[in-house]
């Protein structure tokens, strides 16, 4: 390999590691979306590979074709930029949907007193809160949210990597074909890479915080994190 082709895979992966642990969308929406839906590790980081496959292969089919047809950068970087904005108002969509639907499960779950009268006449009174999955079983609604993995997939497949295509695949193509593969690669890995260990290391911390009193407003929180987290997207380009 060629001095240029080694200097690209270093910058590839710099760029990878920095540009996804400096994009709170990367990792904040699978880290909330954990901890409110109870996913296991291995549910956890399946979704979290997949909707990073969709977020890099998307600009990498679209810089392939960029590249084969000869298009100029400036172009893909216009269809880049405005697939960019699509997707930070999906983000804040489904956000601000799951903020809802949060705040009407949490009202549900609202504890209230029971009242129970023995045959020996005593009654007592106790408080009761309907937990989610004893609610879920009487109001056929356990699915109800089960979309949220393939939602948070077609936001990020319409999530571009900015700097992948201009930076790195249109330069290393100018090199050979084979480092066009080895830098896409390089860029992939790492940023998947990085979005899974910050989700997984962010989640188990999580775990730690003493949330109990907060419980039914997991689901609120959830979606007002990532509703925060694509207005600062759409707003301040985060």
């Amino acid at each position: 390999m060629t001095g240029e082709l080694n200097a690209l895979i270093i910058t590839a992966a710099s760029i990878a590691f920095f540009h996804t642990l400096f994009g709170p969308d990367h990792y904040l929406p699978f880290i909330m979306m954990s901890w409110s839906r109870k996913w296991s590790t291995t549910k956890t980081a399946m979704i979290t590979i997949l909707c990073g496959i969709g977020h890099v292969g998307s600009s990498v089919i679209l810089g392939l074709i960029g590249v084969a047809m000869g298009l100029a950068v400036k172009k893909l970087e216009i269809v880049e930029s405005v697939r960019g904005d699509f997707a930070a108002w999906l983000l804040t969509a489904f956000g601000l949907a799951y903020l809802v639907w949060g705040l009407r499960q949490a009202y549900r779950n609202k504890p209230h007193v029971h009242s129970h009268l023995h045959t020996d006449t005593c009654e007592h009174t106790h408080v009761h809160g309907h937990h989610e999955e004893h609610l879920h079983v009487h109001d056929g609604r356990k699915n109800l949210p089960s979309i949220a993995p393939w939602t948070l997939f077609v936001i990020f497949v319409f999530g571009p990597c900015e700097p992948l295509i201009p930076i790195l695949m249109y330069p290393a193509a100018q090199s050979s074909l084979f480092g066009l593969v080895v830098v896409t690669g390089v860029f992939s890995v790492i940023t998947i890479g990085t979005m899974l260990v910050t989700v997984l290391l962010s989640r188990a911390g999580v775990d730690f915080l003493p949330l109990t009193q907060i419980q039914r407003f997991t689901h609120a929180l959830a979606g007002g994190a990532i509703f925060l987290c694509g207005l600062a997207i759409v707003f301040l380009g985060l």
